[in-house]
C-alpha cells in the first residue's frame, strides 16, 4: 500500500465514522425549546463539531491501523473476496 492509498483509506474511514458520530448525543433547538428565529427546530443547540471531530479522529486512527494491518499482512487478499470469479487464476511458479 503506498502513501496515497493509505491516505484515501484513512479519509474514507474518517468520514464514515464522522457521519456516525455526528448525530450522537445531539440536542436540537426544538428539544430545548429555544428556537432561534429563522432556523429550523431540528438545528443543533450547541456547536460541538470540534469535539466530535477529535473523537472521530481517535476512532478512525484505530480502525485505520487495524484495516491497514490486515491489508499489509496479506491475511485477506482480493482473491479471497472475489465471489464472481473475475480475477484470472493465480499462477504458481
Amino acid at each position: 500500500m503506498n502513501i496515497t492509498s493509505a491516505f484515501v483509506l484513512f479519509s474514507v474511514i474518517w468520514f464514515m465514522v464522522f457521519f456516525i458520530v455526528l448525530p450522537l448525543r445531539l440536542t436540537t433547538q426544538g428539544d430545548a425549546g429555544d428556537v432561534v428565529p429563522g432556523t429550523p427546530k431540528g438545528a443543533p443547540l450547541n456547536e460541538i463539531v470540534g469535539r466530535k471531530a477529535k473523537i472521530t479522529t481517535v476512532i478512525a486512527v484505530i480502525l485505520w491501523a487495524i484495516i491497514a494491518g490486515v491489508i499489509l499482512s496479506g491475511a485477506i487478499t482480493l482473491r479471497d473476496i472475489d465471489f464472481m470469479g473475475r480475477l484470472p487464476p493465480q499462477t504458481q511458479p
